[in-house]
């Protein structure tokens, strides 16, 4: 294999296609990215056999060839190249490629690619594009609330799935939870999604797609089995296995009777409740109590080991003598998730979810469960 690339498309082709290989391997192979080079181009490949990234990248191909070289070396050395030079990459068939670039000069070991691992894609059942902003935004409003916990391995991921809600129309829903906090967020359903089964996309993928979209216009093409899942943006593939498992009915726990509402500023209530929680402990579960009467919201923070805090604002709310309590960072991550100017909440009681939303016709909900305080 003998290529000659521009260093800025390398680099970008590989670092997204980097990411998903993991930095201590069982298997040698699998910290390693596939070169194949033919027709003008390289095409790149990682994976961690649960993810495969695959992008394209332009290319002077004098030989044609395929290796395998290490994914996170070869990353740093083209990162480290001067902007905008001219990278030649060299093999014999042997052991080695050979990296050169002006003056500078590199002897890379290679492993056999007839190793490197396919993730099969098989058959897909169902074919559409999303916008990339779109898929973006249903990422953002809820990847926050995915579970960390590997026991409950079903929420580890966003829930992908189309509904038709209440005013008749289908949307893409995108839900995820770790059972103390709800997010739920929804965009038009494209045409070729309807009818999808609710899958669930792993956290991993979630975050590379993420970056993915980073900035990105135009759709997003996205492709759904039984198993597996396909996303396509520009020259770049990414297949992703789905997580197996059941996911919760989140529709049970939402709230449908909370009928105590306030509507409070946004920033003014976060910047509150940052500021009151500062002496709140962990050991305490970083708890918040929220005293609200007519017209006025107390939010207050009791600490054993380290005094007390309380901080009033001006709210729209009509009953009176109503407390209950949150985990202080559960509240700011729903908060910071609101759009408009203020955030509506609606309450049962002190031991029911919460309800958080935004000002108007919103397209994202949340569910908060509360603490005793």
């Amino acid at each position: 294999m003998k290529v000659t690339l521009e260093r800025n498309h390398l680099l970008k082709s590989l670092g997204h296609v980097h990411r998903v290989v993991e930095r201590r391997n069982t298997y040698p192979i699998l910290a390693n990215v596939l070169f194949k080079a033919s027709d003008d181009k390289v095409e790149l490949r990682a994976t961690d056999l649960d993810i495969e990234v695959t992008e394209s990248v332009p290319a002077m191909v004098s030989t044609p060839g395929t290796t395998t070289v290490p994914a996170h070396t070869l990353y740093e050395i083209v990162r480290k190249l001067a902007d905008g030079a001219e990278v030649k990459l060299e093999t014999d068939g042997g052991e080695q490629m050979v990296l050169t670039s002006g003056r500078s000069r590199f002897n890379l070991q290679c492993l056999s690619p007839d190793s490197f691992p396919d993730l099969k894609s098989g058959s897909f059942t169902h074919e559409f594009a999303v916008p990339a902003p779109a898929m973006r935004e249903l990422i953002e409003r809820t990847q926050f609330a995915i579970s960390n916990e590997e026991t409950r391995y079903y929420l580890n991921g966003i829930y992908l799935h189309t509904i038709e809600v209440s005013t008749g129309e289908t949307v893409l829903r995108a839900v995820a939870t770790d059972g103390h906090r709800m997010a739920r967020a929804d965009t038009d359903a494209p045409s070729g999604s309807a009818g999808m089964t609710g899958i669930i996309v792993p956290k991993k993928t979630v975050s590379e797609v993420q970056k993915l979209l980073d900035g990105a216009e135009g759709d997003v093409a996205v492709e759904v089995s039984d198993t597996k899942i396909r996303f396509s943006l520009g020259s770049v593939v990414l297949l992703s296995k789905l997580i197996e498992g059941t996911f919760p009915d989140y529709e049970r726990v939402t709230p449908k009777n909370n009928d105590k509402s306030m509507r409070v500023d946004r920033a003014t209530f976060a910047t509150a409740v940052d500021r009151v929680s500062t002496i709140a402990s962990e050991r305490g579960g970083k708890a918040v109590k929220l005293s609200a009467t007519d017209g006025q919201l107390e939010l207050s923070v009791t600490n054993p080991d380290h005094g007390t805090a309380s901080e009033e604002l001006a709210v729209e709310f009509e009953t009176d003598g109503f407390e209950i309590g949150f985990n202080a960072r559960y509240l700011l991550d729903i908060v910071g998730q609101i759009r408009s100017e203020n955030a509506i909440f609606t309450f049962n009681d002190a031991g029911s979810p919460t309800l958080v939303r935004e000002d108007g016709d919103a397209k994202a909900q949340y569910v908060l469960m509360p603490m005793r305080v």
